[in-house]
């Protein structure tokens, strides 16, 4: 079977295994919710003065979800702490996000790791990016996508996902900051 690269492309996620995603200030496009999604490309749309396509952006966004549900599929998931305070919309849509995050992480093919804003790491990414089996790595800007398929460099990818996992907590540590996030999301709300 001939492989599809192209990291906007379905076939992609269709036949990629295994996931690993790392997000430094973001929630990942396979995790969000549609009011969240639509807060943060109504933004790109006005700041890049881009055609308004939010609603097939959406749909090709919660159908590309449904990945997630496969259970032949497999997603290491590693967020900084930042991405669970960056909001996107209202406290409201910030704190449904939250709660999906904690739906998704409940998923027996996914392992979601949050790292501390206050911890003692050994290492540090300079961007978000995304692992598709071990034959593509997309990064995302916001004015191009970066796919990056040399397997010398797709290897220093990967190193650098094990070192921001080891970072990580996991289970209960995890839900403890998701939860904290959100009551700090809805405390706040007055002030956002």
């Amino acid at each position: 079977m001939k492989r599809v690269l192209g990291a906007h492309t379905p076939a992609l996620y269709e036949q990629t295994q295994v996931f690993r995603i790392y997000e430094h200030n973001v929630v990942p496009g396979l995790f969000q919710t549609a009011d969240y999604t639509r807060s943060m490309l109504e933004f790109w749309i006005r700041f890049l003065s881009t055609p308004n396509d939010i609603e097939e952006a959406l749909a090709v966004r919660v159908q590309r979800q449904q990945v997630i549900y496969r259970p032949d599929k497999r997603f290491f998931v590693v967020l900084e702490e930042q991405a669970l305070r960056t909001w996107f919309g209202s406290a409201e849509v910030q704190a449904g996000q939250l709660d999906r995050l904690l739906t998704v992480m409940s998923l027996p093919n996914v392992s979601l790791g949050i790292i501390p804003l206050m911890v003692e790491r050994n290492g540090v990414a300079s961007a978000g990016f995304w692992i598709f089996d071990d034959l593509l790595v997309a990064l995302e800007t916001p004015t191009a996508g970066i796919e990056v398929t040399r397997p010398q460099e797709i290897a220093l990818y990967v190193r650098m996902f094990d070192h921001m996992k080891v970072s990580a907590v996991y289970g209960a540590s995890a839900r403890a900051l998701i939860t904290r996030a959100s009551e700090e999301t809805m405390n706040g709300r007055e002030y956002g």
